[in-house]
C-alpha cells in the first residue's frame, strides 16, 4: 500500500478538492493522512471524513504592516520541523498540496526528505502561498490554460479542478418536491457564497416579480440574509446554506448565478450549468474571482457582470440572454480539456510514484 500526505487548509476551498480525490485514492489502495493547522477549518472537515489528522504550528504571510508579520515567521519555521518529523513518521509516497498558509511547511518539509510533491493551484494567478512552494514541487496543477505561463513550463499541467462526485448524482425530482416546485418553468439558482453577497441578493430580489413570471428560483442567500416578506413566495424557495440536498438542486437548475471563486465554477463546469459570474470587486478581494470568472467567459462557458454595476435591470436581461442560448454554453463544456480532473491527477500522483 502506498501513502499519500495531503495539506492545505485556511478555508474550505483549499480543503474540498482534496476530500474529493478521497475515494478514488482508496479505491487504488492509498493509505491517506493529513496535515493541517491546529484548529483551522480543516481539521473539522477532514475529521468528518475519518482521515487520520495531524496539526502543525501556522503564520500567515500578509502583504500589509501588521505586528503578526513578525511573530508569524516563527510559527511557520515551527511548522515546517514538525512536518519534517511527521513526514519521516509517516513515510509518504507523495505529498499532494492544496494551498493555504499552512501547506508551506509541509511542501518546504517534504523537498528536504526528497518526497515528491504536486501543488494545486485553483485561481487563475498562484497565490502567495502557492508562490513559496512552488519552487519546491515536482509537478503544479492547475485550473485555467493561462495560468500555464505563471508557472515553471517543466511542472505547469492543467488538469481542472478535483470536483466532489456526489454533486454530479443529484435527483431533479427530489428537488422538486424539497423546493415545492412545478415542472412548468424553468429553474434558476443563485448562489452567493457561505456568507452570501449583499449585491446579489438585492439584485436578484428587486426583480423578484418579473423573474417569477418566467422561473422558478433557488436562492442561497448566505447567513442571516433571508427576507421573511419573500417566505411561501409560489416558486421562490430561500436558504441560508445548503449541504446534504446541494446534488439535487445542481441537478434541478438550469442556470446559475454565482460569485466565481474557482471551486464553484469549475462545478459548474463539471455540472455543464450555465452560468452568470458576478466576482468579488477588487476592493474586496485580490482580483482572483475577476480574473477567474474572464478565463470562463473566454472559454465560452460563462457571462460575467462586474459587481459595481449590476442591477435588478442589467440581471434579468442577462438571466433571460443566458437561458435562451443554454445550449451554446453546455456544448462549450463539454469540450473543455478541464473535465477528468482527478483522472488526471491521480496519473500525475502514479508518475511521481514510481
Amino acid at each position: 500500500m502506498k501513502k499519500i500526505v495531503m495539506t492545505g487548509g485556511g478555508t474550505a476551498g483549499h480543503v474540498t478538492p482534496n476530500i474529493a480525490l478521497f475515494s478514488t485514492l482508496q479505491k487504488e489502495g492509498y493509505e491517506i493522512s493529513y496535515i493541517g493547522s491546529y484548529n483551522g477549518i480543516e481539521k473539522e472537515l477532514i475529521e468528518a471524513q475519518q482521515i487520520p489528522y495531524y496539526g502543525i504550528s501556522s503564520g500567515k504571510f500578509r502583504r500589509y504592516h501588521s505586528w503578526k508579520n513578525f511573530s508569524d515567521p516563527f510559527k511557520v519555521v515551527k511548522g515546517f520541523f514538525q512536518a519534517r518529523s511527521l513526514l519521516r513518521r509517516i513515510r509518504p509516497d507523495v505529498v499532494f498540496s492544496k494551498g493555504g498558509f499552512v501547506s508551506v511547511p509541509v511542501v518546504l518539509a517534504a523537498k528536504t526528505r526528497h518526497i515528491p510533491t504536486i501543488i494545486h493551484e485553483s485561481d487563475l494567478t498562484p497565490g502567495l502561498a502557492n508562490k513559496l512552494a512552488i519552487p519546491a514541487a515536482t509537478k503544479v496543477c492547475c485550473n485555467f490554460p493561462e495560468t500555464i505561463s505563471y508557472l515553471p513550463s517543466d511542472k505547469a499541467v492543467l488538469t481542472g479542478s478535483p470536483i466532489r462526485q456526489e454533486l454530479l448524482h443529484g435527483s431533479k425530482s427530489a428537488a422538486m418536491e424539497f423546493c415545492h416546485f412545478t415542472s412548468n418553468r424553468p429553474i434558476l439558482m443563485v448562489m452567493g457564497g457561505s456568507i452570501g453577497s449583499v449585491y446579489i441578493n438585492n439584485a436578484i430580489r428587486g426583480c423578484i416579480d418579473e423573474l417569477l413570471q418566467k422561473y422558478q428560483i433557488i436562492h442561497l442567500c448566505g447567513k442571516g440574509n433571508l427576507d421573511s416578506s419573500l417566505e411561501g413566495k409560489a416558486g421562490y424557495a430561500q436558504f441560508e446554506y445548503i449541504s446534504e440536498n446541494l446534488p439535487d438542486l445542481f441537478a434541478a437548475a438550469d442556470i446559475v448565478v454565482a460569485r466565481a471563486g474557482a471551486n464553484s465554477i469549475c462545478e459548474l463546469l463539471a455540472l455543464r450549468k450555465p452560468n452568470i459570474l458576478i466576482p468579488l470587486s477588487r476592493n474586496a478581494s485580490r482580483g482572483d474571482q475577476i480574473l477567474n470568472a474572464n478565463s470562463f467567459a473566454k472559454q465560452g462557458f460563462s457571462v460575467v457582470l462586474e459587481e459595481e454595476h449590476v442591477t435588478s435591470a442589467t440581471l434579468m436581461q442577462t438571466i433571460d440572454d443566458v437561458m435562451a442560448h443554454r445550449s451554446q454554453y453546455i456544448t462549450a463544456m463539454e469540450q473543455s480539456a478541464q473535465n477528468d480532473a482527478i483522472a488526471t491527477i491521480m496519473s500525475l500522483i502514479h508518475d511521481v510514484t514510481k
